[in-house]
């Protein structure tokens, strides 16, 4: 059987290695367009042309998907990187064995607070409309600082799961600007699709989400997005697809039928000419039930900030496909590693790095697509993984990560105090 990519090149299709294979393939998903190549291959055929039927779930809460895959009602599933992360580190209620043999791109996330605590960092700091996110971090520190001296609480802000992209990069945000997540503010998990609700009813005072949530919310009037993920580290790994060891090892024909398949729909969706038919696929209730206008603006980075007519254009906002973005690599897994050490939720040891890059499985990767899944190894290959790329300067060493966790002067010494119950 022989693939093509969508301009007709031949794609090499994996031989059968052996194991029993399974050709309807089970897969979770929460309605965040970072599930648009997952949707696109069962929507537009790709799987279908590599002997497969994708039966998509459509879930709401990272722990429902979680458990769900550990408990066989998933095959496969659309996750935050850190999940198989954290399950190989067992970390977590239900930590069962997660592994990542595919990324679904780059991008996605935004840090949104509400208006009035904007409006309120603006009287107290005279902050701009066009300020960045490490001055709007600041302008941040110092309302907190005015509050705590007027009496009033921390604030309560919203991310979608302990181990999540989104958790390690609001307190990345926070730290840069002299905030400690542990102790100045309040951290709560709160569901992608129920962020921009709990703003507008004040259950919460900010979120962190991926796409389209922030610019919901900024349109309705809830709030003002102050960061992107591309302003924190560009090159950050998001989602992925996970999926239980023993079944990848019992079904591998399958699981590289199903990399090729995705590897074609991520460059159908990296092509800008179908932006417009993937808005619609998307907008569907369905899948993400957000205004299909919403979704076509943040294909194109282009955002309304707030309510009030202040844009931003992030270019490249969702990378699905260039730039190796769904090549799963083993220094994205000690990044993650290493933001688990620095906020108390495990230690470093020689063990535990070798078991968070484990998660990773650039070998599956390489083995469905017949590539050279390369690491860097030198300063060069460094420079073009974004390991300079940091809001706060601070670089990734990939081979020092305690000295690189100790650089930071916000940090966590013990376990993290959070309210982030991962239910």
């Amino acid at each position: 059987m022989m693939a093509t990519t969508e301009n007709g090149d031949a794609v090499k299709s994996p031989a059968r290695i052996g194991g029993r294979e399974r050709k309807v393939v089970r897969a979770g998903f929460i309605p965040l367009m970072d599930a648009s190549i997952l949707i696109v291959a069962a929507e537009l055929g790709f799987a279908e042309k590599e002997g497969l039927r994708l039966d998509l779930a459509r879930d709401v809460s990272w722990a429902n998907v979680r458990d769900r895959l550990a408990f066989r009602q998933f095959d496969v599933a659309h996750m935050l990187s850190p999940m198989p992360v954290a399950s190989m580190l067992g970390l977590g209620s239900n930590p069962s064995p997660t592994i990542a043999p595919f990324s679904f791109g780059r991008g996605g996330n935004a840090i949104t607070l509400s208006a009035r605590i904007f409006e309120r960092m603006k009287a107290v700091t005279g902050l701009t409309d066009d300020a960045g996110a490490l001055a709007n971090a600041r302008a941040l520190a110092s309302l907190l600082a005015d509050m705590r001296s007027r009496g009033e609480p921390a604030p309560t802000l919203g991310m979608t799961y302990p181990f999540s992209s989104h958790n390690y990069e609001f307190r990345y945000w926070l730290a840069a600007g002299g905030i400690h997540p542990d102790r100045d503010v309040k951290l709560v998990v709160v569901p992608p699709p129920l962020t921009s609700d709990a703003l507008a009813a004040g259950e919460i005072d900010g979120f962190c989400v991926g796409a389209p949530w922030n610019m919901v919310a900024s349109e309705r009037g809830a709030g003002r997005i102050v960061a992107a993920k591309q302003d924190i580290w560009p090159l950050a790994p998001e989602k992925v697809l996970g999926m239980r060891p023993d079944w990848a090892e019992a079904n591998t024909e399958t699981v590289c039928r199903l990399i090729v398949a995705l590897d074609r729909a991520a460059r159908w969706c990296d092509d800008t000419a179908h932006h417009d038919e993937l808005a619609e696929i998307l907008a569907a209730p369905t899948y993400i039930a957000a205004p299909k206008t919403i979704i076509r603006r943040v294909l194109s980075g282009e955002f309304s900030l707030d309510a009030h007519g202040t844009t931003r254009v992030i270019p490249d906002y969702f990378l699905f496909h260039r730039g190796e973005a769904n090549h799963p690599r083993l220094d994205q897994a000690s990044w993650i590693y290493s933001q688990m050490i620095r906020w108390g939720q495990t230690e470093f040891s020689a063990e535990g790095l070798m078991r968070a890059q484990s998660a990773f499985r650039p070998d599956l990767y390489k083995l469905a697509l017949d590539v050279d899944a390369l690491e860097p190894h030198d300063a060069d290959e460094g420079e073009a993984y974004g390991y300079d790329g940091f809001m706060d300067g601070q670089r990734f060493d990939p081979n020092d990560i305690e000295h690189y966790v100790q650089r930071f002067s916000v940090r966590s010494n013990a376990p993290a105090k959070t309210e982030a119950h991962e239910d």
